[in-house]
Parts: structure tokens; sequence; C-alpha cells
């Protein structure tokens, strides 16, 4: 689809948020005013309090997408982790551009911190996560918090994100036409989030988490990515940088991965598989985080 078309990108976000959802046993899932954005909470039925926390932002390409769309990822992790996640519905570009997706992000995370004891959440144990361009902007959250707050995540779960600008200004990789996630669309998402081309020499800051260099004292990080898709060279060089300023960093290159293909294609055991080593690795941090 040409999501540079307003109509489609419509037709796109309302489908989302009207689609029937996916629930999962042992889960209760509810909408609630997040301070000034809307968020859809995964609580676990079963898990005693105080728990983990997770706050998820859904992928999209900056321009498209709703927390519904993750409720397969949210609420199963929620079950098998026995954590709270919560994903806010935050501003989409073009009419929204830069600062709005990541102001509602860190609102979200602010709301998250003050209602912890509502959320039966243990303060100290809340990991900041996201897919594709939710993943870019978990990642520039992380940045900002640890620059300017006190409460700050104690993990980065990381799953394809949409990380350096830099990548669309790339004209070259328009003709390899990527699946699900060409460089025309990353351009055009990245143009529409920034309000100016992509690649300029001077960005602002927490714009595009790859533009940061000094990437120390951020979080231990799950990072991944597919081998065949656009943001395979930008999330290899992201991780690469986090280990190379001391950050606890694993990352999963899975062969054969298109982007986003743990979302759409959710039941293939490529993407079980891959699901599954990011919760193994989610669990032990946040089991770390709340014994110390």
């Amino acid at each position: 689809m040409d999501f540079r078309k307003p109509a489609v990108r419509t037709l796109s976000r309302w489908g989302t948020r009207l689609a029937p959802g996916h629930r999962v046993r042992g889960v209760r899932t509810r909408w609630v005013d997040a301070g000034p954005v809307r968020a859809r909470v995964y609580e676990p039925l079963s898990s005693g309090a105080p728990h983990p926390g997770l706050l998820w932002l859904h992928g999209g390409g900056l321009v498209i997408g709703d927390p519904r769309q993750d409720d397969r990822l949210c609420a199963g992790a929620a079950a098998e982790l026995g954590i709270t996640v919560v994903s806010p519905r935050y501003r989409l570009a073009p009419e929204h551009p830069f600062p709005a997706a990541l102001d509602d992000a860190a609102a979200a995370w602010r709301w998250t911190q003050e209602h912890t004891a509502e959320l039966g959440v243990e303060p100290g144990a809340v990991a900041l996560g996201g897919e594709s361009a939710g993943g870019g902007l978990a990642a520039c959250l992380a940045q900002l918090l640890r620059d300017t707050s006190e409460d700050r995540p104690v993990a980065q779960w990381l799953f394809a994100p949409m990380l350096d600008d830099r990548t669309a200004a790339r004209r070259h990789l328009d003709e390899l036409d990527h699946p699900v996630w060409n460089n025309t669309a990353n351009r055009f998402g990245w143009r529409a989030y920034l309000g100016v081309e992509p690649g300029i020499e001077d960005l602002r800051d927490y714009a595009a988490a790859a533009r940061r260099l000094d990437l120390s004292g951020l979080p231990p990080t799950w990072i991944c990515a597919g081998d065949i898709e656009l943001f395979h060279d930008e999330v290899v060089d992201y991780a690469t940088r986090l280990g190379d300023a001391g950050v606890d960093t694993t990352l999963d290159i899975v062969p054969g991965g298109a982007h986003g293909f743990e979302n759409w294609a959710a039941t293939t055991p490529l993407a079980t598989s891959l699901v599954a080593r990011a919760r193994a690795w989610l669990g032990a941090v946040l089991d770390r985080a709340r014994a110390t």
C-alpha cells in the first residue's frame, strides 16, 4: 500500500483500530487514559503483585498503527512472564510530526511510573519495548530518560527497530524493494515524522536513535532483525555501538526474516522461536532487576 496517500493512511489506521483484537487466556485487556494519551493495558490475572512491567510502543512507520495490532505479542508476554504491559496510542505523522510521538511515549512512561500501585507493578522493574517505528521510539525514549529522569527502564526490548533516518537517504536501496517495508515507504515515514528530508546533517536530539553518539549508560538491550529486511544494517550497527559503549546487548539476527514477521506471521515456527527467545531474555532481565 502507498502510505503517502492520505486516504490509504486513514483506511489503514481505522482498520487496525476496529479490528477485533486477540485475546489470551489469563490476561485482562482494557483501555485507560494514560495522561494525555489512550493506552491499552494487558494485566496478568494470576500474577502476584507487585510484578514487573513493560511500556510497549507499536510499529507502523510513524504514520500508521495502533496498540491493538500487537495484542498477541503483548498479551502473550503478560501471560507468560506475569507482567503488566502498557501500550499507548501515540500521535502519528505527518499530522503530528516530531516530537509528538516521543512526547506521548514519555507521557505514557510517566503515567505508568505514577500508577505502579494501581497497576500492581514494581517501580524498579519496568522495561521499554517496541517493534519497528515503536522500537525506534523506545530507543529514543531510553536515551531521553537516561539524560533527564531518575525513573529509567531496566531493559530495552527492540524488535526490528526503525533507528536511522540516514538509511532512507540511501537512494540505491530503493531498487532492492525490501518486503513489507521498503526504502520508498521508509523515506516517506521519516520525512513525515521529521518534517525535513531524512539524512540532513543536523538533526534534533532524540529524533532518530542511531544519531546519538554516546550510547553509554543505556539499559541492557535485546534487539533483533531479519537478514533480508531494510533495517538489518542499522540494527547491527546500533547493537555493535551499544556493546562498544559497555551496554549488555543481545543481538538476534533471523535468517530469512522479513520485516515484522513476528507480528504478521506470528504462528510460524520462525516467529514463535524468535518470540520465545525474546521472552526468555526479558524474563531473566526483569528477574535480576527485582532481585537488586
